[in-house]
This record gives C-alpha cells, sequence and structure tokens, in this order.
C-alpha cells in the first residue's frame, strides 16, 4: 500500500461525545487535500467509549487507524505515539476537542508547500477560554522565553504540521518528560506560524486541569533550563552572605556587651536557613527525578491494540517507545 501523504495524528482521553463530528469535518477537510491522507486516533487510557466510537468510525471509513495505549500516559507521550505511528510526508497534530479547528489544516499545507518544516498554529482569540488560563499562559510563555535558550512562539500550542524530515529528526529525542512544542522548536528547521482563533469545545469538559497546567508549565521549564539551578546558587550565596553578616554582628554585640539574651532571633535565622536548604534541595530533586527517569531505560509508552496500521508502521513505533532502553 503506498504512504498517504497527509498524516492527521489526534489523541484522544475521554472524547465519545466530539469524535463523530470530529471525523465529519475532518473528511470534508481532507477531501480538499492535493494527496492521501490518513487519519491516526490515539486511544490515552479513556474511560468512557471513546475507543468503541473510532473503531465504528474505522468501519465507516478505511482511512481511520486506531492506536490504544494499555493506560493514560499523558497528553505528551499520545501525541509521540501518534508521531511514531504516522506514515504520511506530512503530519498534522491536533486535539481532539474541536478547539483546533480542521478547517485551518488546508493553511497548514499551504505553508508547507512553499518549503517550511513546521507550520504552527498561532491562536489569535482564546475567548473560549478562563482569564486565569489566558493569563497564566501568557505569563508562562514570558517567563519561557527569559529563562531558556529556545524560541517558543507565545501562543503556539501543540497544533502543527511537520514534515517527515522534521519529523525523523524529532524521532530521535528519546527524553522521557515530553514538552513537544519546546522540542519541535529546539530543533530548529524553516518554520512559521498561521493564526486561528480558538472556538469553545464541542462537547465535554477540558482534561487540563489547573494542576496539570502547572505540572506541564514545570515540565517545559526544567526540561529546557537549568536557571532554576542558577537561581537556587545565588540565593545560597545571598543567603549565606546574611548568616555570616548575622554571626559577626552577633559576637561584636557580645564583646560590647549590648547582647540580647533569648532565642526568637536565632530560631527566626535557623528557619529561614532551613527552609533555603529545603527549597534549594527541591529543585535540585526534581532535575535528579528526571535523571532517574531517564536512566530507567524503561518504553516511553505501551500499545495495547491497534487497527490498521501496517506491519512496518508498527515496528517503527515499537523501536521508537523502546528506545531509550
Amino acid at each position: 500500500m503506498p504512504e498517504p501523504t497527509f498524516s492527521i495524528v489526534v489523541p484522544v482521553h475521554n472524547e465519545q461525545e466530539v469524535l463523530p463530528e470530529l471525523h465529519h469535518r475532518l473528511s470534508s477537510v481532507l477531501a480538499e487535500l492535493d494527496g492521501s491522507a490518513e487519519i491516526v486516533f490515539v486511544d490515552d487510557g479513556s474511560r468512557d467509549r471513546s475507543f468503541e466510537v473510532m473503531l465504528g468510525l474505522r468501519g465507516l471509513d478505511d482511512r481511520v487507524k486506531v492506536a490504544r495505549l494499555s493506560r493514560n500516559f499523558g497528553h505528551q507521550v499520545a501525541i509521540s505515539a501518534g508521531l511514531d505511528l504516522a506514515a504520511g510526508e506530512a503530519v498534522v497534530v491536533m486535539d481532539a476537542d474541536l478547539q483546533h479547528p480542521p478547517e485551518t489544516i488546508p493553511e497548514l499545507v499551504a505553508r508547507w508547500r512553499d518549503g517550511y518544516e513546521v507550520v504552527y498554529g498561532v491562536m489569535v482569540e482564546r475567548s473560549s477560554e478562563s482569564w486565569l488560563k489566558r493569563t497564566s499562559a501568557r505569563w508562562f510563555y514570558k517567563l519561557l522565553a527569559k529563562l531558556s535558550d529556545i524560541d517558543v512562539p507565545a501562543a503556539a500550542g501543540d497544533f502543527r504540521l511537520v514534515d517527515r524530515k522534521a519529523l525523523d529528526a524529532f524521532r530521535t529525542m528519546h527524553e522521557q518528560n515530553r514538552y513537544i512544542r519546546g522540542m519541535f522548536s529546539w530543533l530548529g528547521f524553516r518554520q512559521i506560524g498561521v493564526t486561528y482563533a480558538c472556538p469553545p469545545r464541542f462537547a465535554g469538559t477540558s482534561k487540563y486541569t489547573f494542576r496539570k497546567m502547572l505540572r506541564f508549565a514545570r515540565d517545559g521549564i526544567l526540561s529546557f533550563s537549568n536557571a532554576p539551578l542558577r537561581v537556587m546558587l545565588k540565593i545560597g550565596v545571598v543567603v549565606s552572605f546574611l548568616a555570616v553578616a548575622s554571626g559577626i554582628a552577633a559576637i561584636v554585640a557580645k564583646i560590647t556587651g549590648h547582647g540580647v539574651p533569648g532565642y526568637a532571633s536565632i530560631v527566626v535565622l535557623v528557619s529561614f536557613l532551613g527552609g533555603v536548604q529545603l527549597l534549594v534541595l527541591g529543585v535540585i530533586g526534581e532535575y535528579i527525578a528526571r535523571i532517574h527517569d531517564e536512566v530507567r531505560g524503561r518504553p516511553l509508552y505501551v500499545l495495547s491494540e491497534v487497527r490498521g496500521f501496517d506491519p512496518e508502521q508498527l515496528s517503527v513505533a515499537v523501536s521508537a517507545a523502546d528506545a531509550v532502553r
């Protein structure tokens, strides 16, 4: 069977209400493209009927291919699994909730035809998102730009088209804690943004809680910056200087007879120093935990069921997932 020109990779987690509409709109868009296409659904441990709905869509459309992970590995890993399974010359990654409008895909393809190897979507309207999410995202990108050496475009999420050349380079990156938009920025290649408005969710609720957003932000900063370690070093130097100065002041006060009896100042100083030490150890611990994740050599994900893939596609995915061993 000839390789498709386009692959649409869609990570799915509890999206049974959205999938039929997503497939309908994707089918309309793919009919306009100048090449054959496949739709790669990756079920990231859904607990609803998402997997059964995807199988039903495959029964209606042989372009649909379905992979099921053995458990919920997370959004970024599910995207990675889909990228490993995709066979197209150009691969589009989009979420299943229809906040990445399928109708933007032809514009992504047009920029790819112009010679760009990575074409990322840029949200110009986020009215469907809460004030907290919009504000936190804006400040996160500003912080990441200052702390890291990579240039991650603000308001650019995981909605993007990737050329086969860039995708092959991406597959050589085997880190366990993944921040995919940062990984593609680090790779380089010719990149350009395409703007789109982010519509409200078609159905269901967002799977990104505030806690998951904080974890995602932490992964982005720690994966591409050593700045937290440098900041902790500077804090340690300042605190050490203050501790030495306080010690000298206490000695001078004792010698001159102006010492004030009591333990309040000592307790405050010791508590402050202990808190700073715990903070520094916590940051170091985060980096050590990531080292531990890498040296354990576990596969990035485990496939439970697959439908519609060629043996060659499966062998690529299995070898990619197991490459960290």
